[in-house]
């Protein structure tokens, strides 16, 4: 975990001082809904100083997170009042100086921490800065948050143990230490930690502001050590302020207003107790169940009001007094030394570096070893049920190469229908922060799965290709792999455009399932005589088409094959291969390229909806 002792004393970033920024929302309301409209956030005020930790507090429900993300420029909707930085509202130059902190720590599973890190700094560093002082700022970063000793380790996942989740959250405050942000806004970044590990990310956030940033955190129950080191608190309790100011000045607010105890509690304890309507002298009451609703809502209404009486007024006032601190010259938020366009570095280099990342991201998944042992023994089991069919046993090879296209049209779909789901929550993380374009991300994942999606399918077509007999001809087998792999790619696209829509896993497979049926069926070779009113739909499975092209690539017009001793008939005669034709090879190409780009070119248009 490193030294909390050096951490606590470490200068990080301190020699490069970010823009000041003062965050100002006035009178924001956000409702949900509608037919019946619910308030989530009613008429909330407040103001952050460039040095100052702000920590809103609250019971579950209360609107804290929703706020937070109001602040962050991340949240649509019916979102009313006003939200300024510097007396700016929100644009992409603001959003380069805001570093957001998500509740549950979104990382690659299978990337180290410095490949996390470093992959983070090419992509949201300016291409101005050298990939030598790129490294070094992401070395920089590990030695101020105390964790060189796990920066070889796997971040871990659900199947595999990994950093242990006060790291995992350091990482993730990493990610964003590196643009040196102005504004840092992080959601319950002590949730699930003990004590020790709580006090340690509080304490280098308490040292992040100190260095001029401006800070605004949500903590559900701070212990009275973490409390104590807010500089402002902000109160809410369903989506109403009910306290806005000094930490310390608290307590002494409440007691003004009737809300006193005798007792040495944790000043968070009896804020959160007010919160939900509770006050001290009835504690006892709640605590054996005799609390009514109406009563804590009357406890609510007179926290409410006292607050616009005794709080909004002085704090109005101030809002409007801030506006004279900073420089008019230098009220707007310039990208001076940073990016000097929306995108901080070029849609090549994105493209560049995705791919990297998610050639590294997969190097365990794709070659695992048993998704190999799986598609190397159907091959070997497939070549020994055909080995070496006679030319004469037509239906038994017409057979194979239907399952050559049945299996490498459903196979890779189950593959990528997990695709988009599973990185939904990364997609939309770095996508709120700008790090790349959607499209960049979109083909760097396309063109990063090629060799690792298209290298079993070969060895599947090299090992059952020749145990069955097919044509050894080299001509024959290229043009047969090609169509396999040809195949390949439009069952992945499909299975892409399935997760990209439904965004979920259940949806998605029950889709593919049905759908990979259909396509068994109308492929061409079970059902020979479809009825002409759903004729239309072995038009539409890739699988009738890899299947066709197949028997165009072993057989011609022309050619026969021994029907009976003796006899010979032409191949083009044979049911399984009259029902398809052997005609028209370029055009059943055309159609699953079309098929390739219109699968994908749905996927990416799904993936715009994504936020």
């Amino acid at each position: 975990m490193g030294n909390p002792t050096s951490i606590a004393n470490s200068n990080i970033f301190q020699p490069k001082h970010p823009f000041p920024i003062i965050l100002k929302f006035e009178d924001v309301v956000y409702k949900i809904g509608t037919t019946s409209e619910k308030t989530i956030l009613n008429r909330l005020t407040g103001m952050i100083s460039p040095g100052e930790l702000l920590a809103m507090l609250g019971p579950s429900g209360s609107g804290k997170t929703t706020l937070l993300t109001a602040l962050g420029g991340r949240l649509h909707g019916n979102l009313t009042g006003k939200i300024t930085y510097n007396g700016q509202l929100y644009s992409g130059s603001i959003k380069r100086r805001i570093g957001f902190v998500a509740q549950f720590d979104v990382l690659y599973p299978h990337l180290t921490v410095f490949e996390t890190l470093l992959f983070t700094a090419l992509l949201r560093l300016p291409e101005s800065m050298t990939r030598p002082e790129k490294t070094q700022h992401v070395e920089q970063v590990i030695n101020e948050l105390g964790l060189n000793r796990v920066r070889s380790t796997m971040i871990g996942g659900p199947l595999f143990r990994g950093i242990s989740g006060g790291e995992k959250k350091r990482v993730s405050l990493g990610q964003e230490m590196l643009i040196n942000p102005s504004l840092l806004l992080l959601d319950e970044p002590t949730s699930g930690l003990d004590s020790t590990t709580a006090q340690r990310i509080m304490t280098t956030l308490k040292r992040l502001a100190s260095g001029g940033r401006t800070v605004v955190t949500t903590i559900h129950q701070p212990s009275s050590r973490l409390y104590h080191m807010f500089d402002k608190v902000m109160l809410l309790s369903e989506g109403c302020p009910i306290y806005y100011g000094s930490g310390s000045n608290a307590l002494d607010y409440f007691s003004s207003i009737g809300f006193s105890t005798s007792l040495t509690v944790n000043p968070s304890d009896l804020l959160l107790d007010l919160a939900n309507g509770i006050g001290p002298d009835s504690k006892q009451g709640f605590e054996q169940g005799e609390n009514s609703e109406q009563e804590k809502k009357e406890v609510r209404d007179l926290l409410v009001s006292s607050y616009e009486k005794n709080i909004l007024v002085t704090l109005k006032a101030e809002l409007s007094i801030s506006d004279n601190i900073i420089n008019p010259k230098d009220a707007s938020i310039r990208s001076k030394g940073k990016c000097e366009d929306q995108w901080c570095t070029s849609w090549w280099h994105q493209f560049k570096v995705l791919v990297m990342r998610g050639i590294r991201e997969r190097r365990f998944e794709a070659f695992n070893r048993l998704r190999i042992f799986q598609v190397i023994s159907v091959a070997v089991l497939g070549g020994l049920l055909w080995w070496h069919t006679p030319s004469s046993h037509l239906q038994d090879r017409t057979a194979m190469l239907f399952f050559f296209s049945v299996f490498w049209g459903f196979y890779p779909l189950y593959n990528a229908v997990f695709t988009f789901p599973q990185e939904r929550a990364i997609l939309v993380k770095e996508r709120s922060s700008g790090m790349y374009r959607l499209s960049s991300y979109f083909l760097a994942k396309s063109v990063g799965d090629l060799p690792l999606e298209l290298a079993l399918p070969t060895a599947f077509t090299l090992i059952l290709y020749f145990m069955g007999g097919l044509n050894p001809k080299p001509q024959a087998f290229c043009l047969s792999l090609v169509v396999i792999l040809f195949n390949v790619l439009v069952s992945q696209s499909l299975g892409l455009a399935f997760g990209a829509i439904l965004m979920d896993v259940k949806k998605a497979t029950t889709l593919g399932s049905v759908t990979t049926l259909v396509f068994l069926i109308a492929g061409g070779y079970y059902v020979q005589k479809i009825p002409p009113f759903i004729a239309w739909l072995k038009y539409l499975s890739y699988s009738y088409y890899c299947y066709k092209l197949l028997l165009g690539v072993q057989y011609g017009e022309n050619d026969y094959y021994e029907c009976s001793e003796g006899v010979y008939c032409r191949v083009a005669d044979f049911p399984a291969v009259k029902s398809v034709g052997l005609d028209g090879f370029w055009v059943d190409v055309v159609v699953m390229a079309a098929m390739l780009v219109g699968y994908r070119l749905i996927a990416y248009l799904a993936l715009q909806r994504v936020r």
